[in-house]
């Protein structure tokens, strides 16, 4: 009982902080921190904690669900710097994508700061602050190496036209 709790423990880690697509590479990633397990008991652990897989193929904590729709759906952008994470949401939706981030309870999160349609998260050490942009950025639909997604594009180009759609 408590290797399986330990290994779902890891897969927690592992499904937050990175963009597992198969049960095969989640099956190496365990095997990366020590753990020895097949593909069949992964299947079985997936089942357990109710993993899902967002549309572009990646898996994700069934508690992280709301989250990753309210990101998805309304932050256009994430900037970090240091042990801080800014978050630009569509305007009036910050304090709700706040909620979602503190209700997910993220480790290294110390707290959030919730305006209008921004977002400031201050977090444990600097990592965390990159585990967490990443996240964002997972649950976004955009690469970790590109921090504006063509959403954002359209976005500040909207604001720069008065909220006009060009």
């Amino acid at each position: 009982m408590r290797k399986r709790l330990e290994r779902q423990d890891a897969i927690r880690r592992i499904v937050r902080n990175e963009r597992v697509k198969t049960q095969r590479a989640l099956v190496d990633l365990l095997k990366a921190q020590g753990y020895v397990c097949t593909q069949a008991t992964v299947s079985r652990d997936i089942t357990e904690m109710g993993l899902r897989k967002l549309p572009e193929g990646v898996y994700v904590l069934a508690e992280d669900l709301h989250m990753q729709r309210m990101v998805s759906d309304l932050v256009f952008e994430v900037k970090r710097t240091g042990n801080l994470v800014l978050v630009k949401a569509s305007s009036g939706t910050a304090p709700g994508v706040a909620a979602a981030l503190d209700a997910a309870e993220m480790d290294g999160i110390l707290g959030s700061v919730a305006g209008d349609d921004t977002i400031l998260v201050i977090t444990e050490k600097e990592a965390d602050a990159i585990l967490l942009s990443d996240t964002l950025d997972k649950f976004r639909g955009v690469s970790p190496e590109t921090s504006v997604s063509p959403v954002s594009a359209a976005h500040k180009s909207r604001a720069q036209h008065g909220g006009k759609h060009q």
